[in-house]
């Protein structure tokens, strides 16, 4: 990726955009029968567009075009080679649309240029391509079943997948789902969040531009009730794979059980521990892990880690250390490379972010302040275990901070949680790193530094944060098939062979 832009420079390529402003459905864009969908930018409160929408009316006709599509084949049964070589040229078309998406995500959702240029793209475009090369290199097996038999053991694609995503990642998240359901051979319907659904529209107009065929990748935005309820109740999707609020995670269960039992894959909410043992090194890298993993995307993040359980015996220089780190942290006009933050999604989100700052016992070390769209990040030292500050996702820049004198203290508090997803250990012990590492109940736990792996190894949670399935590496692409057993028999009754 080149060097960042100015802000001037990316006002003129905002200024310049052509919104998409209705459904793609059948390979072109096409009114939806639903209510106008206001798109707001975060940090003005302006209408960006206004997008045709969908209804139960537009998900049928979706449904039946994405079914249709992978009847025919031209898709499911293509070789796999062939489907990764469109694949890899819609990342090359990604590519060279990069800024034009890039401003289009910020402008939407309030992120930061900067994360949207040197992270969300990058890795949009890395995990599609992933993806794209697993596809011939998946092999099937078999099973040893004798000289009288041949057991085979293949993969299909599931057939039509309903693909809901969240607010906080609209492309990556994206990606993470495409990437490997396509790649697999199903036909992919996708409902972004309502309050981000712009880069999603114009990825399957390049999709359709690579040569993905038509029906094979829809984007049907939408509210909850309009759209995403009569997907999850549809009788003819095969899977949905959620990434959201736990709340709404559940529903999605709810309705497979009253429709077809179709798969559900959820990856959900976190209160992810970040636990600083009283031997950490170098604390003044700690604390820069610690600032970027509470404050990253402002906290919009389902793996931030959003409680430091840090041992007495370094919480004050710690603190100091992550004190210092926050002054670079600059919160402001999202398409300003300058900033490090950019806005809260709503107003309704911001409602609630604020709801949690009046209502804290922490002692306040930093921001604690909401002005328009703009939370500054803020620490809570003394919180304790119990209090809501350190039980209930926020999803916004605060971060609690939670004392402990032992090993066993921190690992018992770091469990006390309802979510699973994500967790962070500190330590210059090799032993107690991976006894920790161990013990700690989460899908995915680092070990002296923040991050969620990368696109070889799984991402998901255990407990409330995740059901069904991981995103990301080879069990990505593993969930959007089904298993299938095939058995040959080889036996010749003519020799008095047993046939089974």
């Amino acid at each position: 990726m080149s060097d960042l832009l100015t802000r001037a420079e990316y006002a003129a390529i905002a200024k310049a955009m052509d919104f998409p402003k209705a459904a793609f459905i059948d390979g072109k864009y096409r009114a939806g029968r639903g209510a106008a969908l206001k798109t707001f930018n975060p940090a003005t409160g302006e209408v960006i567009c206004e997008i045709a929408a969908g209804n139960g009316a537009d998900v049928d006709l979706a449904v039946s075009k994405a079914r249709e599509a992978f009847d025919q084949g031209h898709w499911a049964k293509l070789h796999p080679g062939k489907r990764k070589d469109v694949l890899i040229r819609l990342c090359k078309l990604i590519t060279r649309n990069r800024r034009e998406l890039a401003v289009m995500e910020s402008l939407d959702s309030g992120k930061p240029i900067r994360d949207c240029e040197l992270i969300d793209i990058p890795e949009t475009i890395q995990t599609i391509k992933w993806h794209a090369e697993a596809a011939d290199k998946l092999y099937d097996q078999t099973a040893p079943g004798g000289d009288d038999a041949i057991a085979m053991i293949v993969r299909e694609p599931v057939g039509v997948v309903a693909a809901i995503l969240p607010w906080n990642f609209p492309l990556l998240i994206l990606a993470w789902k495409i990437g490997p359901a396509l790649a697999a051979g199903n036909s992919v319907i996708v409902k972004p969040a309502e309050q981000t659904s712009l880069t999603a529209l114009r990825v399957a107009e390049l999709a359709a531009e690579a040569g993905i065929p038509r029906g094979v990748l829809q984007v049907l935005p939408g509210d909850g009730p309009s759209v995403g309820e009569p997907l999850g109740l549809h009788m003819q999707v095969d899977m949905v794979s959620f990434t959201g609020s736990t709340e709404t995670g559940k529903r999605f269960l709810r309705y497979s059980a009253d429709s077809n039992l179709k798969k559900v894959v959820l990856e959900c909410g976190g209160k992810n521990p970040a636990v600083v043992l009283e031997d950490a090194e170098d604390l003044d890298l700690v604390a820069e892990h610690l600032v970027n993993a509470a404050f990253w995307n402002m906290g919009e993040n389902c793996s931030a880690n959003s409680r430091l359980i840090v041992h007495e015996a370094v919480k004050k220089p710690l603190l100091k250390h992550m004190l210092a780190r926050l002054r670079d942290w600059k919160t402001g006009d999202p398409l300003d490379p300058q900033n490090h933050l950019g806005a809260l999604i709503d107003k309704g989100h911001c409602k609630k972010v604020a709801s949690y700052l009046k209502t804290t016992r922490g002692k306040l070390l930093a921001g604690g302040k909401i002005e328009g769209s703009f939370a500054a990040p803020t620490i809570f030292d003394d919180v304790k275990r119990r209090d809501k500050l350190a039980r209930e996702e926020i999803f916004g820049p605060v971060l609690s901070v939670i004392t402990v004198r032992s090993f066993d203290e921190a690992i018992e508090i770091a469990n006390d949680t309802d979510y699973g997803l994500a967790a962070s250990v500190f330590t210059a012990n090799g032993k107690k790193a991976l006894r920790a590492a161990r013990a700690i109940r989460a899908g995915t736990v680092t070990v002296n530094c923040y991050g969620e792996g990368d696109i070889s190894t799984p991402f998901g949670g255990y407990k409330q944060s995740g059901f069904g399935g991981r995103d990301n590496a080879i069990h990505a692409h593993d969930q959007y098939t089904e298993i299938k057993t095939i058995w040959v028999d080889l036996s010749d009754p003519a020799a008095g062979d047993k046939v089974t």
